[in-house]
C-alpha cells in the first residue's frame, strides 16, 4: 500500500487579490500560512508521515512545504523541487485582476481562458518582463519548455512528465509521498491518478491548505481518496 498526498498551497497574495497568478512568484498571506500549518497539523494527527517531497519552484509552494513539514516536526525529509509542478502559465493575464478582466473581455471569453480544457489564454511575448526566461530558476530550459502560455491540457502534458520520471519512480521506494503544488497542476496529477476526462478535470475544484490523500496499491493503482 502507498500514500500520495495533494496538498494545495494556502493562501496567496494574489488569491487574495483575485489576480491571475501563474508563474508569477508571490507569497503566502497570513492566512496562506496558517492553513499551511493546519495542514501539517492536520496529517501528524492521521498518522500520516510522508518519507518524501515533491514542490514546485514558486515560494507559495515552497513555503507551504516548509510551514507544513515543521507542524509534522518532518523538516529532515528530502525534497525535490521540480519546475514541471508549477502553477499553469496565465500568458499575459498574469498579474491581472480576474473581475477587471472579464469586465474588459466578457465573461464567456475569461471563463473559456480559465476552465476549457485546451484554449490557451493569450501569449506573452519574450521581450515582456513577465517571461520566465529572465528567471536564473529557469536558465537551464530550453526555448521549447519555456511557455508564452499554456492551456490546461498543457500543463497537464508537462505534469505528467514529472509523475512519470521523477515521483512515479521514488514510490518504489518510499511508501508515502507529499506533493504541495498549485490548483491546476495537481488537478493535473488527480486526472492522472483518478483517469479523470478532460470534461470531468476542468470541473475539479481543489481547495487551499487541505491535504487529499489517496491510497493505493502497490502498481499505484488508487484504492480511495480522502480530503483531512
Amino acid at each position: 500500500m502507498k500514500q500520495i498526498i495533494l496538498l494545495r498551497h494556502g493562501q496567496s497574495l494574489w488569491n487574495l487579490e483575485n489576480r491571475f497568478t501563474g508563474w508569477t512568484d508571490v507569497p503566502l498571506t497570513q492566512l496562506g500560512e496558517e492553513e499551511a500549518r493546519r495542514a501539517g497539523e492536520k496529517m501528524l494527527a492521521a498518522g500520516i508521515a510522508p518519507d518524501f517531497y515533491f514542490t514546485s519552484v514558486l515560494k507559495r509552494a515552497i513555503h507551504t512545504l516548509q510551514i507544513a513539514a515543521e507542524a509534522m516536526d518532518r523538516d529532515w525529509v528530502p525534497v525535490i523541487k521540480d519546475w514541471h509542478l508549477n502553477e499553469r502559465h496565465y500568458g499575459a493575464l498574469q498579474g491581472l485582476n480576474k473581475a477587471e478582466t472579464a469586465a474588459k473581455y466578457g465573461e464567456g471569453q475569461v471563463r473559456d481562458w480559465r476552465r476549457s480544457f485546451d484554449i490557451q489564454p493569450p501569449l506573452l511575448t519574450p521581450d515582456d518582463p513577465r517571461y520566465p526566461g529572465k528567471d536564473p530558476r529557469y536558465a537551464s530550459l530550453t526555448d521549447d519548455e519555456l511557455p508564452l502560455t499554456e492551456s490546461l491540457k498543457d500543463t497537464v502534458a508537462r505534469v505528467r512528465a514529472c509523475w512519470e520520471e521523477i515521483i512515479a519512480p521514488r514510490l518504489h521506494n518510499y511508501d508515502s509521498v507529499l506533493i504541495v503544488a498549485h490548483g491546476n497542476s495537481l488537478r493535473a496529477l488527480a486526472t492522472m491518478l483518478l483517469h479523470k476526462t478532460a470534461t470531468e478535470v476542468t470541473e475539479m475544484e481543489i481547495p487551499t491548505g487541505s491535504p487529499w490523500v489517496f491510497t493505493t496499491d502497490d502498481r499505484l493503482k488508487v484504492t480511495s481518496t480522502r480530503y483531512l
